[in-house]
């Protein structure tokens, strides 16, 4: 019998049920909170991310955190925020903030679902992909900054350094 012909089955209209099947087509690690939030381990190129879904019915969006280990102690607060003013006002899509309570550098993005549209599984692969290699862009220039102590602009700088040819 094929899905089609059970009278059973229907198609969840819920944006983190269709976050939930490509977290399992992709076998990522990830935790359902409730109906409207899901949290994905993915890895990075630099780090392992720990992406957050969240669905806002009542803002008719899909919300995407995503959070590395990098925690910020207070003596570099200010420089982060300096970096993150600099890495903001590159940024085309979603943003970086500091959750200073935790110390935390997060990347958030939200994606708008009118009338209730639910995102199909390649909006929601490249939401992920994006927010991930946003992360990935910018990680070292945060570590620059928390570990090795450097400014916002020389940490930007370093981790933006495109060469040109070929060795």
């Amino acid at each position: 019998m094929s899905l089609i012909d059970h009278d059973d089955f229907i198609l969840s209209d819920n944006p983190i049920d269709r976050i939930e099947e490509v977290a399992n087509g992709n076998d990522w690690t990830y935790e359902r909170a409730n109906d409207d939030e899901i949290t994905i381990s993915v890895d990075g190129r630099w780090s392992s991310y720990h992406v957050a879904f969240t669905h806002m019915d009542e803002f008719e969006s899909l919300h995407i955190a995503v959070a590395f280990d990098l925690k910020v102690t207070e003596p570099r607060i200010t420089e982060i925020v300096r970096l993150l003013a600099l890495v903001n006002e590159r940024m085309w899509m979603g943003h970086f903030d500091l959750w200073s309570k935790e110390g935390v550098v997060i990347f958030r993005h939200t994606q708008l679902l009118p009338s209730d549209e639910t995102p199909a599984p390649s909006q929601v692969h490249a939401l992920l992909t994006h927010a991930v290699e946003t992360c990935d862009m910018h990680y070292q220039a945060f570590q620059f900054v928390v570990w090795a102590g450097k400014s916002a602009k020389e940490s930007l700088d370093s981790v933006l350094f495109e060469t040109a040819g070929e060795a």
